[in-house]
């Protein structure tokens, strides 16, 4: 009788389940990533979304084009409607602050279409295994959209200075409307976040976008004075936060009442940030 030697073949083996990458569970493992550690992984990959603008100099035109265009455009066509032929010049010193504000919503919109192109391209499912936090990838693409609406604000300041546009105030005032208009510009970037995560294609969000985009732009003070506009628009004007943060860089630049408009936007900008930032890191954390 031939005796018959048990070996234990990977299936009769104990099974075990393969461990997660330490950060890549629930919202749980981001409480254990220290302070430190996480302001590490924001650098990590603001680094990286920046080698891939440096990779794609095309990605910037928008930011470097729009103020442009936008600046010549609006002062040029609207700009004698408003202030007459002969008076473009103070057209420019109520338009630029405004689009200050502008500029911020639109760089904002490319970073929802950014990271719905990033889960398409599956970037973001090699990011959720890595052992990081799952807010430090959204706010690593943050961090570099503020530096292109840095550019952007920079590029429109220069067009306006060689229009006309003069700083009424002082240099900390124009430096106070440049800081407020980021830090508006931060807070809706959650929104668009939030929107890519949600959205099936970048298309879909560039079209809900501006489903949103344009009421709020143009139902505001940025290009014309809402005394100009009928009762009911002035109504939503009022309520409008880029007409606060207009009305705020206006009058942190070339005078006039500010406090009123800044608390307003800095209200608006913490309850954005407050209600969208969480939305956007569970959506990062659930989407498959």
């Amino acid at each position: 009788m031939s005796t018959t030697t048990a070996v234990n073949t990977p299936a009769q083996q104990t099974p075990s389940a393969p461990r997660r990458a330490s950060g890549a569970g629930s919202g749980s493992d981001d409480a254990r990533i220290g302070v430190r550690a996480n302001l590490r992984h924001i650098g990590a990959l603001a680094r990286r979304n920046m080698l891939q603008i440096k990779a794609d100099p095309e990605s910037m035109f928008d930011a470097v084009l729009m103020p442009i265009i936008f600046v010549l455009l609006f002062v040029y066509v609207f700009g004698g409607a408003m202030f007459g032929d002969g008076n473009r010049g103070q057209y420019v010193n109520y338009l630029v602050p405004g689009l200050m504000a502008m500029m911020g919503l639109n760089i904002a919109m490319a970073v929802g279409t950014g990271v719905n192109d990033d889960f398409k391209k599956g970037v973001m499912d090699r990011f959720r295994t890595m052992p990081i936090a799952r807010s430090s990838v959204l706010i690593a693409k943050m961090v570099v959209e503020v530096g292109r609406m840095m550019v952007a604000t920079t590029i429109l300041l220069v067009m306006g200075f060689i229009l006309g546009f003069t700083v009424s105030t002082s240099v900390w005032g124009l430096f106070a409307a440049i800081g407020l208009s980021l830090v508006f510009g931060a807070s809706l970037m959650w929104i668009f976040i939030l929107l890519g995560l949600t959205m099936k294609t970048a298309q879909a969000v560039q079209g809900v976008a501006m489903l949103v985009l344009m009421p709020l732009q143009f139902g505001s003070s940025i290009f014309a004075k809402p005394t100009t506009m009928p009762g009911w628009l002035q109504s939503f004007t009022d309520y409008n936060p880029l007409s606060n943060l207009a009305d705020a860089a206006r009058g942190l630049i070339t005078g006039g009442p500010v406090a009123h408009s800044v608390l307003m936007t800095l209200a608006w900008s913490a309850g954005i940030t407050l209600v969208m930032a969480p939305l956007a890191v569970a959506k990062f954390r659930k989407r498959t």
